[in-house]
Formats: structure tokens, C-alpha cells, sequence
């Protein structure tokens, strides 16, 4: 009997350990004592047998938590970089509303007319022609009515007097023999004289 459980306690010490696969003389004995110590004390077997039993739930535990462990850090580290590659996109289009927005700030501002003195050149009136229909999104083209029934026509919109009169003679070059420059003053239109002073004859290009 006693010669059994010395043969179990040594299947059960050396049981899964790689590392006792080969043992020296030396070791033999050492092993051989400890296992007729396990068989004089069946108490202390059974504590080892379960205590075994116990680390190898144990280990089998850990590597389940291992795997699980590993699996989130995979999950994770793609998620990371998915959201890497989603900041990179962003970034790219912040760089690019950055330059669009630059340009936009670089162009000029379109100028104000309808405010202050402009000149305008007017082309002739007429009665049965009907051209209003142009006059919108296109400040270098309008007209208006007058009580005539008429409707007058001008083309272009001019800050200074002299750019408007050299504009007017290349309209009567061109055949527009009725050309001639209108003021208007915030969108009114006066009277040449009213607005002459200061504005043209101060800066009349033949006085130099």
C-alpha cells in the first residue's frame, strides 16, 4: 500500500513540470524522500493534490483573462487609430477652410456706390424700350423713369468726375452721340452744379 501512494505522490509531483523531466541522482533521492514523507502523512498529500488542482484553475483563469485582455488592447489600438486617421482628415480640411478663408480676406471688398457723389454716363431715353429687367446684380447698367413716360439709360459708375467725361467721349466715339455724365448723390440724382465744386474743378486734368 505504502509502496502506491509513494508512486502516486511521485506521478503527481512530477506530473505537467517539464522542468523535472531529467533529474540527477542527487535530485532522485531528495524527491524519493519527500514522497515517502507524503505517504506517511496522507493529510498533507491531499493539501498538495488540491492545492495543484487549485493553481491550475488558477493559471487557466489568467490566461482566459490574458486572451480577454489582449483582445481589448487589439480593439482599442484600431480604434485609436481609426480616430488618428479621422484628426488627420480634420486637420486637412481645417488647413484647407484656413487658406480658403485667408483668400477670402485677400480679395478686395466690392465698393460701395450708394453712398456719396458718383458719376454716371447716360447713353439716351426712350420710350419703347424696356430694358429694366437688366438693371438688377449689374451696377454698371440702370435706368429710371421719368414723367415723359421715358425711361433714361446711363452705363457705368464713376468716383471721379474725369474717369466719367474720358468714358463719355468713348461713347460718342462709338456712335453714342447723346452721351453725356449724370451725378447722383446717395442714389439721387442731381444737378451737375451741385456737386462741380470741390469735386471737378479742383482736380480738372487740362489745368495742369
Amino acid at each position: 500500500m505504502k509502496a502506491k501512494v509513494v508512486i502516486l505522490c511521485l506521478a503527481l509531483i512530477f506530473s505537467g513540470i517539464q522542468v523535472f523531466a531529467q533529474l540527477s541522482k542527487k535530485e532522485k533521492k531528495e524527491w524519493k524522500k519527500k514522497a515517502k514523507t507524503y505517504a506517511k502523512n496522507p493529510a498533507n498529500l491531499k493539501e498538495f493534490t488540491e492545492a495543484k488542482e487549485t493553481s491550475d484553475t488558477d493559471n487557466t483563469t489568467l490566461k482566459t483573462q490574458v486572451s480577454t485582455l489582449n483582445k481589448q488592447v487589439s480593439e482599442k489600438n484600431a480604434r485609436v487609430a481609426e480616430l488618428e486617421d479621422q484628426l488627420s482628415r480634420i486637420r486637412g480640411e481645417l488647413t484647407s477652410a484656413k487658406a480658403e478663408l485667408a483668400q477670402y480676406k485677400e480679395a478686395p471688398a466690392p465698393m460701395d456706390f450708394s453712398r456719396g457723389v458718383v458719376f454716371k454716363v447716360q447713353i439716351g431715353a426712350f420710350k419703347k424700350k424696356d430694358l429694366s429687367k437688366y438693371f438688377n446684380n449689374n451696377p454698371n447698367f440702370g435706368g429710371e423713369a421719368v414723367e415723359k413716360g421715358e425711361q433714361k439709360f446711363t452705363i457705368g459708375i464713376f468716383r471721379d468726375y474725369w474717369d466719367a467725361d474720358k468714358f463719355k467721349k468713348y461713347m460718342r466715339e462709338m456712335g453714342v452721340k447723346d452721351a453725356w455724365i449724370v451725378p447722383y448723390k446717395d442714389g439721387v440724382r442731381v444737378d451737375i452744379k451741385d456737386v462741380l465744386e470741390g469735386v471737378v474743378l479742383d482736380k480738372d486734368p487740362s489745368s495742369k
